[in-house]
């Protein structure tokens, strides 16, 4: 038997004023974004935003529905318009935030299992790591500068 070591790399600012200007209001359009969330069953409410390499800029929120696998979460919603509306733009960097109606979220709440997949996909497909940055509704901001820090065994076409 071996063992194997796997380290990530991120980086944490103590609040959104350390972060660059531009991730900033980057994270301001996840926050206009997580205001639209459909979350009645959770109050949960995620917001992300997408900065594409054409200069666009792509928001989603997360959408619950009754039939709880029929909900969508708020990086897969920005992820697949922005491939929908863009096919051809390269993603860049995405800023996400996260709040609950029941309590103050203040550690950064990284993307979910489902959404680390979706990200990782859109990697490949561009040949080009996705800068992000993961938030609750206050405090610090963590940085990743790629999706392969945050899920380090990857699934992806080569497996196929």
């Amino acid at each position: 038997m071996k063992e194997v070591k796997i380290e990530s790399k991120l980086y944490i600012f103590d609040s959104l004023k350390e972060t660059p200007e531009n991730i900033q209001s980057l994270m301001q359009e996840a926050i206009k974004a997580r205001e639209n969330a459909y979350a009645p069953y959770s109050n949960f409410h995620v917001g992300a935003a997408i900065l594409l390499d054409n200069g666009e800029i792509v928001s989603g929120s997360n959408q619950e529905n009754a039939s709880y696998p029929s909900g969508l979460c708020a990086e897969r919603t920005a992820i697949f318009y922005a491939g929908a509306k863009f096919p051809k733009a390269k993603i860049i960097k995405m800023a996400i935030t996260a709040a609950s109606k029941n309590q103050k979220t203040s550690e950064p709440i990284p993307p979910c299992g489902a959404c680390r997949q979706s990200i990782a996909e859109y990697e490949t497909k561009q040949n080009q790591p996705v800068e992000i940055y993961f938030m609750g509704e206050i405090g610090k901001v963590m940085k990743s500068n790629s999706l392969a820090n945050l899920l380090p065994f990857g699934f992806d076409s080569s497996n196929l």
